[in-house]
């Protein structure tokens, strides 16, 4: 099922465990490995969120890219100028200003986002801002901000991932022993 509905059945309503932030942390690192793997192959993703994975009950996570969350999410889609209806409010600013402007540099960007999804359990990024304002929004430094009882480390990360400049972004083969520390650390408070 949709990563999104996932965490809205199982962790805002309803009987059962809340998720740790360890477990958010181990579907983060698997996201990342899933969107390394498609660079690998030279393939860019373009949609990366919550909506676009998918989860089983064991917490294992696949990236995907459902034709259907156009249909089943239609408020997080907008048109773009001329372009195509694309999901503003996970996009970087280039892609915002181009929409043609992809790369993994652009999947980085749309990866903090989802970390932040997973880090509030789904909430909708930017929910206060029109999508018409977002390019200002970030233009002038803004972010989302830190959700709450998200670790520091886990929030620093989010914010490399929103650097202006595409170039500073992190490299995947950074991203990944990043998380992997904070899994471990994580796992030393369980």
């Amino acid at each position: 099922m949709p990563l999104r509905y996932w965490f809205l059945q199982r962790c805002r309503s309803g009987p059962g465990r809340p998720i740790t932030t360890q477990e958010i942390v181990h579907m983060a690192i698997q996201i990342a490995g899933g969107i390394a793997f498609l660079h690998r192959q030279n393939v860019f993703h373009r949609d990366v969120a919550a909506r676009n994975c998918v989860v089983d009950d064991k917490l294992i996570v696949k990236v995907s890219d459902s034709a259907l969350s156009r249909d089943l999410f239609p408020d997080d889609y907008h048109w773009v100028g001329e372009a195509e209806s694309r999901p503003v409010k996970w996009m970087p600013p280039e892609a915002i200003v181009q929409p043609r402007s992809t790369g993994a540099a652009a999947d980085m960007f749309s990866y903090g986002v989802l970390l932040w999804e997973l880090a509030t359990l789904a909430q909708q990024p930017y929910a206060e801002i029109d999508h018409a304002d977002l390019f200002s929004f970030l233009k002038m430094g803004y972010r989302l901000s830190q959700p709450v009882n998200c670790p520091d480390e886990l929030y620093a990360t989010m914010t490399n991932c929103w650097t202006w400049d595409a170039d500073d972004r992190p490299k995947w083969t950074q991203l990944s022993p990043e998380l992997q520390t904070l899994h471990a650390q994580l796992a030393q408070y369980v």
